[in-house]
């Protein structure tokens, strides 16, 4: 019938070899999922250059409308509900440096820490500000979180925060 090697047929491990990596997929979406997440650690501080360590106020934020000062209008687009762009039409998720927020994206005053600074956060990890806020003045910083819950948990804490300033 099927030409046989070592008294197995071809087909039959052809067969047992798909299948084997049919059941490996789920495991490599969850790790190429797992690293798309988290990064997969891209911030990182700048070469020859000593960190200074702060004790910094953190508060968690999120791009929900609640956190970030949006809503919807009447055609259902996100619009800002205060400030000089009241009414006009918002990009979620866009920071202030025009980058898509996700998690190590930290929102700071940008007199102090300007764009491109690194910090590490005790308890939250690397990030880099990418992002202003009205609200955020002084030692300050707002720490990104993809949902609102968790933004929550995180509330409002002094952390000892190591900061590489960019440049």
């Amino acid at each position: 019938m099927f030409p046989t090697r070592k008294g197995i047929c071809r087909p039959y491990v052809d067969v047992v070899v798909f299948l084997s990596l049919m059941r490996a997929i789920p495991y490599l979406c969850l790790v190429v999922l797992a690293l798309w997440a988290t990064g997969c650690a891209s911030v990182r501080p700048p070469r020859d250059t000593r960190a200074v360590e702060k004790r910094i106020l953190t508060t968690g934020y999120c791009p929900c409308g609640e956190c970030c000062g949006w809503r919807r209008n009447w055609l259902m687009r996100p619009v800002f509900t205060s400030g000089p762009l009241k009414g006009k039409r918002k990009e979620v998720g866009i920071t202030a440096s025009g980058t898509k927020a996700r998690r190590g994206t930290i929102a700071a005053d940008t007199a102090r820490y300007p764009f491109g600074t690194v910090m590490y956060i005790e308890g939250y990890g690397a990030g880099r500000v990418e992002d202003q806020g009205g609200a955020i003045t002084g030692e300050h910083i707002d720490l990104y979180f993809p949902t609102h819950r968790e933004a929550q948990e995180w509330g409002k804490r002094v952390k000892w925060v190591k900061v590489w300033y960019d440049g």
